[in-house]
C-alpha cells in the first residue's frame, strides 16, 4: 500500500518532507538538498531506493510499498569526532519509534542494527559532509520475506507481529524522536547517549561476539563503550582492543 504522504504532512507541518515514489538513494538525495542550504530537519522519503546504502558500500534491500526508506538532513552543533555517539543517537530514536508504534522492545547492535528475536529489522547510516550529517534509517516494516542471502539475518516488524504495520504512524513517531535523541547528545554531551544505548544494547557489555572485519576475524567479550562510543572488546588472554568498525555478530 502506497504511503500516506499527505497525512505525515499534517502531522509534522514544521517539516519539510520530500517524497518519491523511486530513489536511487535517499540519503544522495538529503545530501544535495543539505548542499543547497535546506533547513535543518527536511526528509527525504522514498517508496522504493534502486541503490540504498548501507554500511561499508553494501546495498540496503528497499522493496517497494514495504519498508520506511528516510534520510534527514541535521545540523547539530556537534564536533566532527561526534559521530559514532550520534550514530548511537539515532538507533536508540529508531527503537523508541518501533516501541511507540507496536509495543515491541527492540535490542541494539553496536554501532547501527536495530535488532528483534535475533534478526536485524532496521539499520543506521549517518555521513557528515561539511557542516551537516546526513542521516538515514531503514526500517523492514511490512516485509512477508526476504531475498535468501540475507533471510537468515533479516525480519520486519510485520513478520514479527504477524500483521501489517503502519508506516505512516513509525514515520511520524520516528522524526520527533530523532529530533529528541540528537538535542540530547547536542546539550547533554555524548555520555548521555552511551549510557543510555549500554542500558538498551545487550551487546554493550558482557556479550561473547565475532567481530568481522574484512578477512579478519576476532573473538572476545564486549566491555563496554569507550568515550567516543566505539565498542571496546575483551579478548581471551585478557587483552583489550576498542573495535573502530566491523560486524559484530553472537559467538
Amino acid at each position: 500500500m502506497a504511503l500516506e504522504i499527505e497525512r505525515i504532512r499534517r502531522s509534522l507541518p514544521q517539516r519539510t518532507v520530500h517524497y518519491f515514489e523511486t530513489l536511487s538513494s535517499t540519503m544522495a538525495e538529503a545530501a544535495r538538498l543539505a548542499q543547497a542550504g535546506c533547513a535543518a530537519g527536511t526528509t527525504v522519503v522514498a517508496a522504493e531506493q534502486t541503490a540504498g546504502q548501507g554500511r561499508y558500500g553494501r546495498s540496503w534491500h528497499s522493496e517497494k510499498d514495504a519498508g520506511l526508506y528516510v534520510s534527514i538532513v541535521l545540523r547539530p552543533i556537534l564536533p566532527t569526532d561526534a559521530l559514532p555517539a550520534l550514530t548511537l543517537a539515532l538507533g536508540l530514536a529508531t527503537a523508541e519509534a518501533i516501541a511507540r508504534v507496536t509495543g515491541l522492545g527492540c535490542d541494539l547492535r553496536w554501532p547501527n542494527d536495530v535488532m528483534l528475536g535475533g534478526a536485524k529489522v532496521a539499520g543506521i547510516l549517518v555521513q557528515f559532509q561539511d557542516s551537516f550529517f546526513v542521516a538515514g534509517v531503514g526500517i523492514n516494516v511490512n516485509h512477508s520475506a526476504f531475498p535468501a542471502e540475507i533471510a537468515a539475518e533479516a525480519t520486519s516488524l510485520r513478520l514479527v507481529t504477524n500483521r501489517e504495520q503502519s508506516r505512516e504512524q513509525l514515520l511520524i513517531a520516528l522524526l520527533p524522536a530523532v529530533d529528541s535523541f540528537v538535542t540530547m547528545l547536542a546539550e547533554g554531551g555524548r555520555q548521555v547517549i552511551l549510557d543510555a544505548f549500554s542500558r538498551r544494547s545487550s551487546y554493550a557489555r558482557d556479550k561473547r561476539v565475532r567481530v568481522e572485519q574484512g578477512a579478519r576475524h576476532l573473538l572476545g567479550t564486549t566491555a563496554g563503550l569507550d568515550e567516543s562510543g566505539f565498542l571496546r572488546l575483551r579478548g581471551d588472554d585478557g587483552s583489550e582492543s576498542v573495535i573502530l568498525s566491523g560486524g559484530v555478530r553472537p559467538a
